[in-house]
């Protein structure tokens, strides 16, 4: 009769490991559906990766009130994903903005296929420490774009460079920012392709 009570014990004891395998085993998977998210929140927190930062018009309104007399020059690429039939380049290869003021740049594509095509656009800065300091008001990235066979559109991206780059050690002297692009072809919702 005294092996009872230590089988009683040991049963709780595995018990409790396998409740704590069974939460931990939860807890991992959690954390990988909320890694993505969570991964590109702290990208557009830091610019971490080259990740721009989104800004309203009021933010845009306080830089430009800081602008500075520096000129930065940008330059602009774009490339499309091999599943994305299109033709997707920057309107011109490079620009000179003034530091903390608001300008304009334009990508065009076209779908050169035979039915309509709805990509996303990835991006990023070089060098990727630009990224907290490269802010973007409106731009084609934020939603998914669909072109109809043949159908040619300008898409532009409103941006300005925060004046507070001037302030950072490691960059403050930069001469260049790159904006990049790439479509992909969206994913069907429905099919899941």
């Amino acid at each position: 009769m005294a092996s009872a009570p230590i089988q009683s014990e040991a049963d709780r004891k595995n018990a409790q490991t396998g409740a704590l395998a069974i939460f931990g085993a939860l807890a991992m998977l959690g954390l990988g559906y909320a890694s993505v998210p969570l991964y590109d929140l702290f990208c557009r927190v830091t610019g971490f990766g080259g990740t721009t930062q989104v800004a309203s018009e009021a933010d845009a309104n306080r830089a430009a009130a800081l602008a500075t007399t520096r000129d930065i020059s940008i330059r602009f690429d774009a490339s499309t994903a091999r599943d994305v039939p299109w033709e997707f380049r920057p309107s011109q290869s490079t620009d000179t903005v003034r530091i903390g003021q608001r300008d304009i740049a334009t990508y065009v594509a076209r779908n050169n296929s035979s039915e309509p095509v709805t990509g996303t656009a990835t991006f990023n800065v070089e060098p990727a420490q630009a990224g907290i300091y490269f802010n973007k008001i409106q731009c084609f990235c934020f939603t998914e774009q669909t072109l109809a066979p043949g159908q040619e559109v300008n898409m532009p991206v409103l941006y300005y460079v925060d004046p507070a780059i001037l302030d950072d050690e490691v960059i403050g002297d930069i001469e260049q920012i790159t904006l990049s692009y790439t479509f992909h072809r969206a994913i069907d919702p429905v099919s899941g392709s």
